[in-house]
Formats: C-alpha cells, structure tokens, sequence
C-alpha cells in the first residue's frame, strides 16, 4: 500500500469515527452513558444563546418587517424538518415542531399566539383541537344510535398531526440598517409552523393552516438545548436557534409592511406564481439595496 493510499484509508476511519460522535462516546463504558456530560464539562461548556446586543431606536436609521415562507421539500431546510419518527434513532434530536410543541405541552414555552402581530396569546389546551381529531366510523354511529351507550374503541378514529405533516415554515423578521455599526442587520421576531387542518389532511385536497406564532426571542433558550443534525461534523451538533439566526435556510418573502394593511404579494399578483417569485426578490433586493447604497457618493 503507498503513503496516498494509506492516508486515504486513515482519513476515511478518521472521519467515520467523527460522524457518529455524541457526548461522552469515547469514554462510556455501558450505552446508557453515552451522552452523560460530569458536572465539570457542563460547567465549562456555558453553554447558552448568544446575547442580542442592545439597539437604541435612535441607531435604526432604516426598518423594514417582512414575511417569509420556509419550504421544507427544499434540502438545505431539511435539519428544520427531520426526523419525523424518532422512535429508531439513537439519540434526543427532535424536529423543530416536536421541540416547540413539547416545550408547550410542558409549560415552558408560553409566548405562543395566534397571529404574527402577537395580539391574541394561546395556550396548548387552545390548539389541542387544531392537532387531533377524533371521529367514528359508520359502524359506531349505529352502536349510538341503536342507543348502545359506548363506542366499541375499534370504532373510533384518531388523527393527529405530527412532524411529518408540517409543510413549511412561516417567520417574521426586521431588517434594520445600524447606523453606528454602518451595517445591515435582521431580527428574527416569530415563527409559525403551517400543516394541513386536522379535518382535511385525510382528503385529497388539504387546506393549510398557520397553526401557531411563537414570539422567536422568548424560545431562544428552548431553541438553543434543542439540536439539529449538522451534515458536515456530527460531533458539533448545530442549535435550532443558531440555524434561524444565522439564516441557513432557503426562504421567499411573501409580505411585507406596506401602507394597504400589509397585503401579501399573492393578493395584488394573482394567479401568476412567476411575477409572485420576482416580486418577492425585488423586495429581497430593494432591501439590500439600500445597504449599498450607503456607499455610493
């Protein structure tokens, strides 16, 4: 075997080991210790949100609030999206919608509401219905009506909603042009997971829903302990907060705050997804625009 080879076969092993790093895997003696950290490493690790730093209103010298749509069939989105069954793999990684509604169920998240201009607040018990259905099929309608009491289990249907059926993401930022730091930066402010109504995701034809908004500064904390998979080291899982704020994710703006009450771009180009898609990216660059423009004398 020659030195090339040799090295490519090192390598190889090299990376091998990497990819299917965790916590504490070189050191565990049984598998239940795999992913245990001592209390010196949590302590070390600090691990935390990056801290926003504080912008005076009177630094803003341009804003501008925009919608954007999340398209998780796009494959850079994919850490967003997956896994949707967790029962097979080996470790805590959950979807981004099973991560936001569990700290919900749990009690922990609570800025949740029911639009993106976070007026009306909701709770877990106020989406429970929008998440399952529960219906009887035709035999246990007649166990009802031959006035039978009860429903035989076998009778009823059950549909919830899970990972597999969110479609896409909708989140709401600011882009602000910093005139003390001469940049232009973006604040992510919600974001909502859209699925198919409960009570049509059996049919052909779905409608889609805004299930719920969460006021993205105050899931931070959740966000950051929730990890995604990160496809070019394993052993650095990368936070679902540091996905979204650092933008690594595909996405087209479809409103943005406009003196006709915010309309969305499909409701003055109808029926024409082509100019929707060149609307969208003229605001996109009418936007960046005016950072360059800064520099122009």
């Amino acid at each position: 075997m020659n030195l090339r080879n040799f090295l490519i076969v090192v390598f190889s092993v090299v990376g091998s080991l990497a990819t299917s790093a965790q916590s504490n895997l070189l050191n565990a003696k049984t598998p239940d210790q795999i992913g245990l950290k001592t209390a010196a490493q949590l302590i070390s690790d600090n691990d935390k949100p990056l801290a926003y730093g504080y912008v005076h209103d009177r630094d803003i010298l341009m804003g501008k609030t925009t919608w954007e749509i999340i398209d998780l069939n796009e494959k850079i989105n994919f850490p967003l999206y997956f896994p949707i069954d967790t029962a097979n793999i080996g470790s805590d990684r959950r979807s981004l919608y099973d991560v936001l509604t569990k700290a919900m169920r749990s009690g922990e998240l609570t800025e949740v509401y029911s639009d993106s201009y976070f007026n009306t607040k909701k709770s877990y018990k106020d989406i429970q219905s929008s998440l399952s259905r529960i219906d009887t099929t035709d035999a246990g309608r007649e166990q009802m009506n031959a006035g039978m009491g009860s429903v035989s289990p076998e009778y009823i249907l059950r549909s919830d909603l899970t990972a597999q059926d969110v479609s896409e993401y909708k989140i709401k930022g600011y882009w602000y042009f910093d005139k003390r730091q001469s940049e232009l930066k973006y604040r992510l402010l919600g974001i909502c997971p859209v699925t198919p109504d409960v009570y049509t995701m059996n049919s052909e034809v779905k409608d889609y829903i805004e299930l719920f908004w969460v006021f993205f500064p105050s899931a931070r904390e959740i966000l950051h302990k929730a990890k995604a998979f990160n496809d070019g080291n394993s052993a650095m899982p990368i936070s679902f907060d540091q996905i979204l704020n650092s933008r690594r994710f595909n996405s087209v703006i479809y409103k943005e705050e406009n003196v006709y009450g915010d309309r969305a771009i499909d409701e003055y180009m109808k029926d024409n997804s082509q100019n929707q898609l060149l609307e969208s990216n003229r605001v996109k660059e009418k936007i960046r625009d005016f950072e360059s423009d800064m520099w122009n004398y």
